[in-house]
């Protein structure tokens, strides 16, 4: 049995996570957000944001993280896993920085590739800024712009999921992903 993969992927406050934590809920397996945990151990180490002061540092571990998700779920025996956030998030933020970074960012991500994307939009009913996420939403506007081009560069087919209660997320996204079938 192949493992499908399946990204979550959105800007900031769109819902990724709420939506991975219901799927674990509902007894799906689900790789989390790795660049909280980052940004934690960074802090500890008296760096406010490292995404901020350091970005390619930050996208680096993001992107070896990612891909050892990516590498687990492949011998995971389960017919779905979903990730919370995709390996070309990780080009798309630093595109939306400007900032330059190795030719093996998009090695890596052009390597393993995911089943199937689903793409949630900035929700200005849901959005809230924390500790470890400064973006306004208006950047977060910006960067879902930076996530379709990344995604669309690398090949992908990008469903978007539309707003709704969190069962009704998910439902959609299991139906789609039924059909596809």
């Amino acid at each position: 049995m192949k493992t499908q993969k399946i990204a979550l992927i959105g800007g900031p406050s769109s819902g990724k996570t709420t939506l991975i934590n219901a799927l674990k809920s509902d007894g799906y397996y689900c790789m989390e957000e790795i660049s909280r945990q980052i940004t934690l151990d960074a802090q500890e180490k008296g760096i406010d944001q490292l995404f901020l002061e350091d970005p390619l540092l930050f996208s680096e571990k993001l992107l070896l993280g990612r891909r050892n998700q990516f590498t687990e779920a492949e011998s995971i025996n389960q017919d779905l896993v979903f990730f919370d956030r995709g390996l070309p998030d990780v080009v798309a933020y630093l595109d939306y920085l400007g900032n330059s970074y190795p030719k093996s960012f998009k090695t890596i991500c052009s390597e393993h590739k995911y089943d199937y994307i689903f793409i949630l939009k900035p929700w200005k009913a849901i959005y809230e800024q924390d500790n470890e996420r400064y973006e306004t939403f208006e950047q977060a506007i910006e960067i879902h712009k930076f996530l379709l081009k990344s995604y669309s560069e690398f090949g992908y087919t990008i469903q978007d999921t539309p707003f709704g209660t969190v069962k009704e997320r998910i439902n959609f996204i299991i139906n789609h992903l039924s059909d596809q079938r």
